[in-house]
Parts: C-alpha cells; structure tokens; sequence
C-alpha cells in the first residue's frame, strides 16, 4: 500500500541562539529551556497504522488519535484504500517510525556517546486536541510513544531536560553498495530494515515545518518539544515490505505501509518548553 501523506521525519534543535545553516528553518517561540540541534542526518522512514488499544494508557487526556477512517473520509487517498482492505481498523491511528544517525546531535551542547553504527528509534503517532477549541501551541501535535538510544546515561540526561527517551540497541549502518540496515532490540521489541534507495530524489530546499512532540501520559516528563526543521531529502526503498517487527511491544502488531524512504540533507533544531 502506497503512502502519499505527509508525516516528516524526527526532529531536535532550537533556533533561539542557535543559527540555522540554511536559513530556512522556521523559526520557533522564544521561551525554549534547551537547545536540540541535529544537523548531518541519515535514516530509514516507516509509516504504519496501529491499534489505539495498544496504547491507550499512554494517550494524555488532552489529545486523541487521528484514525484512518477520519483521513479516508477527509478524500485521503492511501486511507481509502486502506480503509477498503481492512474495514475493521477504521478507528485505528497513523503513526511513523525511523531509525536515524547524525554528524550532530545534541541538547544544550551535549552529545551521546555512540557505539560503532550507533543511531536512535522513534515510534510518533499523530494527534490532535480532544477539545477542538484546545490550542496546543504551534508545530504539527505528535505523541511521542517510543524514543530509544543506545547510551543509557544520555537516555537520563535527556529526560532531565525535559526529552522523553529510554535505552535501546539501535543500529543503522551502509555498505559499500549503498545498501542501509537498520536495527532496534529492546526487551520487548525486535525491529530490523533494509532499504536499497532507487528512483528520483524528492523535496530538498523547499522542505521545512515544525512539529510540537507531547510526551506520553505514562512519563513523569511534562514538557513539549517543539522542533522546526528544513531541507529534506527523501528517496524511496527499493523493498516492498522493508521493516519487521517482532514481540510483545504495542509497535510489533502495527500494519507498515508503503513505500518506506530514506532521508537526509537536513537540519533540525528544536527545544523543551513548559506547558
């Protein structure tokens, strides 16, 4: 199933004191109390729907899940058709997943320590106030229902300052033939990928947005990361079925949709501000 809506890609980094390269990211409310800069990154993108059940301990009252019955009602073309295959996963939820690595990625300066091929996973579901009259800030609403990276320590410093994250074996490494394999192992959770780019390269200097992460109802950690980004460049895998998800975790019985991207080229800066 081919996926034509747009869920872009993790984000970090701040543009308070911090200039962007570029000059396109978009600019972010003053009133940040970190600084996230993520500049150099290389990751595989997955898209898929989920069962809200899975989840629903983790959804913080003031939001609700996006569902595909909502999308395919909207005209949204790859929810219709979803919709038409699995009629009985209307209410379930959109979400995205990646494996990434970056030249840079830290948070108020600070930078994990990397074991060889080292990289962090994410799992976001999009949301939307459960009051439509909610205004949640500014940035498209995501709720954060994994962060994983493999430096434990890092994992602490990030949710002191206010960034949801947990300690997970994540990998992603590229062979001499351009080939990417990507990995996340956590007591849980098995995931692996594999994606060969092909075809044309999309977006580039136009690219840009925010994004406003919430943490999960089930942390301590209270703020919301706000993160602007620009410059993507995605290019789609070359697999049909990419991604495998294995265990026990709410993310291993979610249905990946098609095609899975790598992307690159951009630069993202972000911050935790209170709510």
């Amino acid at each position: 199933m081919r996926l034509h809506l747009c869920l872009s890609a993790i984000s970090a980094g701040l543009a308070l004191s911090v200039a962007p390269l570029s000059g396109q990211v978009p600019a972010l409310p003053a009133g940040a109390r970190t600084q996230w800069v993520v500049r150099g990154p290389e990751e595989i993108a997955g898209y898929l729907t989920f069962d809200p059940a899975t989840v629903g301990s983790r959804l913080p009252p003031a939001l609700r899940f996006i569902t595909v019955q909502e999308l395919a009602s909207g005209g949204v073309g790859w929810a219709t058709d979803y919709l038409a295959a699995h009629p009985a996963q209307g209410s379930w939820g959109i979400s995205f997943i990646e494996i990434i690595r970056a030249r840079t990625f830290t948070i108020d300066g600070r930078a994990p320590n990397w074991p060889a091929d080292g990289a962090a996973a994410l799992w976001f579901a999009r949301v939307e106030p459960s009051d439509p009259a909610t205004d949640l800030g500014p940035g498209r609403p995501l709720l954060v229902l994994a962060f994983c990276l493999p430096d434990s320590a890092y994992a602490a410093y990030m949710r002191a300052r206010g960034h949801f994250a947990d300690y997970g074996d994540v990998k992603l490494r590229r062979d001499s033939t351009g080939h990417w394999r990507g990995s996340l192992r956590v007591p849980d959770l098995t995931v692996a990928v594999e994606c060969t780019p092909t075809g044309p390269v999309s977006g580039g200097a136009g690219s840009a947005g925010t994004q406003a992460l919430f943490p999960p109802a089930t942390s301590t950690i209270t703020d919301v990361v706000r993160i602007a980004f620009a410059g993507h460049r995605v290019q789609e895998c070359a697999e049909v079925s990419p991604w495998t998800l294995a265990g026990t975790h709410p993310l291993a019985h979610g249905v990946i949709l098609s095609p899975s991207t790598v992307q690159w080229g951009y630069e993202l800066l972000g911050g935790a501000y209170r709510r």
